[in-house]
């Protein structure tokens, strides 16, 4: 029982962490920087699309955050989250190397990989997934199951 409750208090604290970094990074795209900002941002690293992939971008660090941070739908968020970060580490952080001081990869990589954990390991009991799982089960089962 305490390793379950641990773990998943363990996951819910990544996901507040790491979802509310990517809703402040999404957040900043749409209302700081701008759409037109962000589009911009990415024509001069050369990317393709950059009247789409900006807003993409955008709203999968916005919407993909806020989803991690609420534990639901976690494991296609923690995936497309991981996605933009690994895009994004290698477009714009890797020719800067390791170090985030210097714009490397070093931020962006973790990141990427604290994405793809509670991608891998689900949102844990403490979550909107969890709840809508247990209320799956407890109407999935007849009263004929539940006495067998």
């Amino acid at each position: 029982m305490f390793q379950r409750t641990s773990t998943s208090a363990g996951l819910l604290l990544l996901r507040l962490a790491v979802g509310g970094i990517f809703i402040a990074h999404g957040a900043q795209k749409l209302f700081v920087i701008g759409l037109p900002g962000v589009q911009q941002m990415f024509e001069g690293m050369g990317l393709p699309a950059p009247a789409i992939l900006a807003p993409v971008v955008a709203l999968v660090e916005l919407l993909g955050g806020l989803l991690l941070v609420l534990g639901f739908g976690t494991r296609i968020a923690g995936i497309a989250l991981a996605v933009v970060s690994v895009g994004a580490l290698v477009t714009a952080h890797l020719p800067a190397g390791f170090f985030a001081q210097d714009g490397g990869i070093e931020f962006t990589l973790l990141l990427a990989v604290a994405s793809v954990v509670p991608a891998l390991a689900g949102a844990g009991a403490l979550s909107v997934d969890a709840v809508i799982a247990s209320r799956r089960g407890q109407t999935s089962r007849s009263p004929r199951a539940a006495t067998a």
